[in-house]
């Protein structure tokens, strides 16, 4: 049985929170399955040791529809490309007639799909809850894991000098926007007094565009005893991820590899969905702004000066116990 599912959220977040409900319709069907993701998902960089999926297919959509599926001619181009996979049945996370014509030019004629045009109000993960719990008829967990060989948690363990001697705490600097981005004054601030009470070791969650953030961070009294994951692939920082014992950061795909990682997690929301993106795993420790509840905090709630470096602090240094 060729199998095929279609996951069209944008992000590494979407991607790893999907997770769970990928693996849950492979177990159903007993065999590993194609996935067709967006490119900034980056699941071909941690999705490369997933023993349930056989092949990552990148769409390839742009919004100057320069991308080699954008337009009229991309969709047929995609179909043509599906079709010659001769995939049997398709799995479609996605309420658009979009991809329901997809699957149909590609020939699949087992199509599984969420309702259509029912895209409005969706909660991102009860409704993938819900549709993957009638395709297995029984409970999916929402916590999703990333697989990662052992050798190479070894021997990250080994080149970063991991010790018990010290607490190794991930940092999530990184964000998509700047509301969603606590100040990196205030992440400095909160290790130094973490730094007084236990010896730590901290690895910074971010790209290139992060580095001003990351070198303000290494130019502190922290620096020392900081790694970068700026020049990094991420395939590379799992195992190091993998062997910390805590990530506190800003929710952003470092948290959700994070959490897939098997961390507890410490999430700062500000300005995004906590009831969307923050509550599909119990490893994840809530922070939102003063004033703020879990259910208020969402998009435009922009509450980034609101959380305090002591409740970042009291919190990091409860899970840290």
């Amino acid at each position: 049985m060729k199998v095929l599912v279609i996951q069209q959220r944008m992000g590494i977040g979407d991607m790893v929170i999907f997770l769970s409900y990928i693996h849950a319709i492979a177990k159903r069907e007993n065999c590993p399955v194609s996935i067709l993701v967006k490119e900034n998902s980056r699941a071909d960089e941690f999705l490369n040791q997933d023993k349930h999926i056989d092949k990552i297919i990148l769409l390839d959509r742009k919004r100057n529809d320069t991308g080699k599926h954008s337009g009229i001619l991309g969709f047929f181009k995609l179909a043509q490309e599906l079709k010659k996979e001769k995939y049997e049945k398709v799995y479609i996370f996605n309420s658009s007639l979009r991809y329901a014509l997809l699957a149909k030019f590609a020939h699949i004629k087992n199509v599984i799909q969420y309702p259509l045009f029912k895209k409005k109000g969706q909660n991102v993960i009860q409704t993938a809850k819900k549709f993957t719990e009638e395709i297995v008829g029984s409970y999916v967990s929402s916590q999703p894991t990333i697989f990662v060989d052992e050798k190479m948690i070894s021997e990250a363990k080994t080149k970063y000098a991991f010790s018990k001697e010290f607490k190794h705490i991930c940092v999530g600097l990184s964000a998509s926007g700047p509301t969603k981005r606590w100040d990196i004054d205030r992440f400095i601030s909160t290790f130094e007094k973490i730094a007084k009470i236990y010896p730590c070791k901290f690895y910074l969650a971010g790209g290139i565009n992060d580095s001003t953030l990351i070198n303000k961070f290494i130019n502190s009294s922290l620096g020392k005893n900081s790694v970068s994951f700026e020049n990094m692939p991420i395939r590379e920082t799992l195992p190091i991820i993998s062997n910390c014992d805590l990530y506190v950061g800003n929710d952003t795909g470092w948290l959700h590899l994070s959490c897939a990682l098997g961390l507890k997690c410490i999430a700062l929301f500000m300005d995004s969905p906590v009831l969307a993106y923050g509550k599909y795993s119990n490893s994840i420790n809530i922070i939102v702004p003063e004033g703020e509840t879990e259910e208020t905090t969402s998009h435009n709630t922009r509450g980034k000066d609101k959380i305090t470096v002591e409740q970042v602090f009291q919190k990091t240094k409860e899970l840290l116990n």
